[in-house]
């Protein structure tokens, strides 16, 4: 059987998955799986890139210890924006700033100062957010103007690790797109956009599209391992646009969540929707797998709860996702909401404490045990999956009959259930190794043993087990969705939107 190695790299951990591929079905293991946190150094977070890369090396020596040995290629998705710096001999010139950290905010403020908010969408189809690439690249001409001197190359993050493995400068279309310096009339680098912001336009590697056979893996890698010539492939470097490629849907009027630190909810579209209303309500337009667009929205995810754990963590207490569910159905529903994107809930010390603020603030009683707070996270997060769904309608025109949702988060059933109540339709929930699946989904096809997505979806359907959640108790949710939506529109107002 062909097999294939899958990095998935996400903003809390990281796996090697080999994908097997007999013809008919895909298969799928997970050999290594490690941590992956920024790291907070001199007042900054970065990536620490060498270690991410290390591990990637040591998840190749188990999968050769495990007996996957014919591998025919490799390929890396990752999260989007972040990126790094190469000398003019090739050199990293730094670990990678994460998108966390704080020093894009003043580049925020100063470039929509210089180029209407408005204009900036038009030409990039890409929201407006201190995370996105072209702030911190401001951000690091400002601050560390020496860094920039001295760069050659920028890479985004799939592409500067698939530089560690071939040698080969690309950045990949799909990661591309979520930057703000891609512009989707050209499908290219906004070369105009980066002279006016005077930032370095000849630092960006060419874009080259999904499935672009890079290279062999370097022969210092070959030699490390004992293996034979591995091609590395440029395929999906974006995580969702991996897990899209991997859902099983079979109509234009569905939806697609990827589930898990953030949620990206959205829909795909042959061509970018860039008007007052998709700028207003915060969607954004970026790559798919197969040269399309995802219209989405980025969404605060399971990020909220992970946050809440490390607190309780602390304190010396630990959940099973079995029991978490328990201390759930035992908490009083409906009790309190949160706007789960107030920029509050972004990176606060204690994330539990940060909740029953924003609830104290807003006139509504603050959760108080634990299941409390999970029951809080959820039936909120659920309720702005709704508000999106009805953003979404507007803008295509159409109306959504079906989620998909993939990704680590749909383990939680009754994370799937509320999301199937609170948008009151019904949720196919799986695969979900979504990312790792779409990632080995776009080399098969690069590799030639599968025609097109199309066809790629329908295997997936076959391989890999999905879960069904029709909508219940709607009166209920229809009820707490209007005071959902009452309290996100006087949190808008009282944050000046």
């Amino acid at each position: 059987m062909e097999k294939v190695w899958a990095f998935d790299l996400g903003a809390s951990n990281g796996r090697l998955m080999v994908s097997g591929f007999d013809g008919k079905r895909f298969f799928l293991e997970e050999v290594h799986r490690f941590s992956n946190h920024p790291v907070h150094l001199t007042g900054h977070y970065y990536w620490d890139i060498l270690r991410i890369f290390q591990e990637m090396k040591n998840g190749i020596g188990k999968s050769i210890k495990n007996g996957h040995i014919s591998i025919e290629s490799l390929s890396i998705d990752t999260w989007g924006v972040d990126f790094g710096l190469l000398s003019g001999t090739g050199e990293l010139l730094s670990n990678p700033y994460s998108y966390r950290d704080l020093q894009t905010n003043d580049s925020f403020k100063e470039i929509m100062g210089a180029i209407p908010r408005d204009e900036l969408f038009s030409r990039t189809g890409v929201e407006p957010a201190a995370i996105n690439t072209i702030y911190q690249l401001d951000a690091i001409k400002k601050n560390n103007p020496v860094l920039i001197e001295k760069a050659k190359t920028l890479l985004l993050t799939p592409n500067l690790l698939s530089y560690f493995f071939s040698g080969v400068k690309a950045n990949e279309y799909t990661i591309s797109t979520t930057t703000s310096l891609f512009n989707v009339h050209e499908r290219n680098w906004d070369s105009a956009l980066m002279a006016k912001l005077n930032l370095p336009a000849k630092i960006m590697a060419d874009i080259v599209m999904p499935g672009t056979i890079l290279g062999p893996i370097l022969d210092s890698i070959q030699n490390e391992f004992g293996i034979r010539p591995v091609k590395v492939i440029a395929g999906a470097g974006h995580d969702t646009a991996c897990a899209l490629a991997a859902l099983p849907i079979k109509t234009d009027n569905a939806a697609f969540m990827s589930c898990g630190t953030w949620i990206l909810m959205g829909v795909q579209v042959k061509d970018p929707i860039i008007n007052a209303k998709s700028l207003a309500w915060g969607f954004t337009n970026e790559g798919t797998a197969d040269g399309e667009f995802r219209l989405l929205k980025n969404i605060m995810g399971l990020w909220l709860i992970q946050e809440c754990r490390m607190v309780w963590a602390k304190e010396g207490k630990l959940f099973t996702y079995e029991e978490e569910a328990e201390l759930i159905k035992q908490a009083k529903p409906f009790t309190s909401f949160i706007d789960p994107d107030d920029p509050s809930f972004f990176n606060p010390e204690n994330m539990q404490k940060q909740i029953r603020d924003f609830c104290i603030k807003s006139g509504q009683q603050p959760p108080d045990t634990e299941g409390d707070f999970l029951r809080c996270i959820l039936e909120s997060l659920s309720l702005k999956y709704r508000w999106v769904l009805e953003k979404l309608e507007t803008l295509t025109g159409n109306r959504i009959e079906v989620i998909h949702m993939g990704g680590g988060g749909i383990r939680n059933d009754l994370f799937c259930q509320f999301t199937a109540n609170a948008t009151n339709r019904p949720v196919v929930a799986g695969p979900v190794e979504a990312s790792s699946i779409g990632n080995s989904l776009s080399q098969w096809i690069a590799l030639g043993r599968i025609k097109d997505l199309k066809e790629g979806r329908e295997i997936v359907e076959n391989s890999f087990t999905v879960k069904h959640y029709q909508p219940q108790n709607q009166s209920e949710w229809q009820g707490a969705f209007g005071r959902f939506v009452e309290l996100v529109d006087q949190n808008l107002i009282k944050r000046g939107f």
